[in-house]
């Protein structure tokens, strides 16, 4: 690792092998905490090339306890946070809104690092049971039409690096790599990152896979759809800007979609909204990322997109599926 530390300093770039032989190597505990943490650190400072990306991604998903959900076909929405914005949890919720309107979702998630409130950490709250069982995760899949996939059960090759992130407690590349590493391989992708260099990143790499993907980001900085400017989106076909009229909704502050102070009132915030109780704002904002995995997964307009989740929200479809995947945890 000294070598490795020296070359990055000096402003070299790592080959796509050796990216992932740090990785493989961090997982065998081969490096001490201030070694890992340094190595962190630098990445902070530049940027991550292609190769480097390409390798992180590889070495985990070779190092991950892998789910067969080959039967169904998937969408995993995961954004790679990071942005520094407090939203409320819009890309769980869309997901739930997803499955409600009758698309299979393997939801990837984390605790929040350099957020307040992950995915995770509202899940554990509302009582979902975090689990690795291919068997369990198939039950979710056809009863609830969504399954809860929580990282550190499946990359426990990642158990030295964990800890590490949360002192930290700021964005680093495992942001990026987290929509990657899906165990589960779904065979389509919404994902949202924090800037447009690291969108287009995605997109190449994402050209090199047999993914049916998405790539979204606000031009304010928000790693989803956050109806406050303009949204840049890369497919595999196209590259566009969407606009909120696309969705046939008002432009909104980003005050209107600001997340809780606390694990509890993001939990809160997430049952109001679910339930049917939230703003037309906090409504719009995450039907919005739910249209665009609607869209992805159809190939329907977003506009369509945002009629069939609203109705999923609205009609309580998505708060059936929470209350189900529930069920299934006791």
């Amino acid at each position: 690792m000294k070598n490795i530390l020296n070359r990055l300093i000096n402003q070299e770039v790592l080959s796509k092998l050796e990216a992932k032989e740090v990785l493989v190597n961090i997982s065998r505990g081969s490096y001490n905490t201030s070694q890992i943490g340094s190595f962190l650190t630098v990445y902070m400072m530049r940027n991550i090339t292609i190769e480097e990306l390409a390798g992180f991604r590889e070495a985990l998903l070779e190092l991950c306890i892998p789910i067969d959900l080959s039967n169904y076909n998937t969408i995993d929405l995961c954004g790679t946070g990071g942005d520094g914005k407090d939203t409320f949890n819009i890309s769980t919720l869309a997901s739930f809104v997803t499955a409600g309107a009758g698309i299979k979702v393997a939801k990837h998630g984390n605790y929040g690092v350099s957020s307040i409130s992950g995915s995770s950490n509202v899940m554990e709250i509302l009582g979902v049971q975090f689990s690795n069982d291919n068997a369990y995760l198939e039950k979710c899949m056809d009863q609830a039409g969504i399954c809860i996939l929580h990282a550190p059960l499946f990359h426990p090759a990642m158990k030295n690096v964990g800890p590490i992130r949360k002192e930290l407690g700021v964005k680093t590349f495992f942001n990026m790599l987290g929509p990657m590493v899906n165990p589960s391989f779904p065979k389509n992708q919404l994902v949202g990152v924090y800037n447009l260099e690291l969108a287009r990143k995605y997109a190449y790499l994402y050209q090199n896979t047999e993914v049916n993907f998405t790539i979204l980001h606000s031009l304010d900085g928000y790693d989803e759809v956050s109806l406050t400017c303009p949204t840049k989106t890369i497919t595999n076909q196209m590259e566009g800007m969407l606009k909120p009229e696309d969705f046939g909704v008002s432009i909104l502050t980003q005050s209107e979609i600001k997340g809780g102070n606390t694990i509890e009132e993001s939990a809160k915030l997430f049952t109001d909204i679910i339930s049917g109780k939230g703003t037309e704002a906090q409504n719009n904002v995450v039907c919005a990322n739910a249209a665009m995995a609607i869209a992805t997964v159809t190939k329907c307009t977003p506009l369509e997109g945002f009629q069939i989740a609203t109705e999923s929200l609205l009609s309580g479809k998505a708060l059936l599926a929470l209350k189900k995947l529930k069920e299934l945890s006791k």
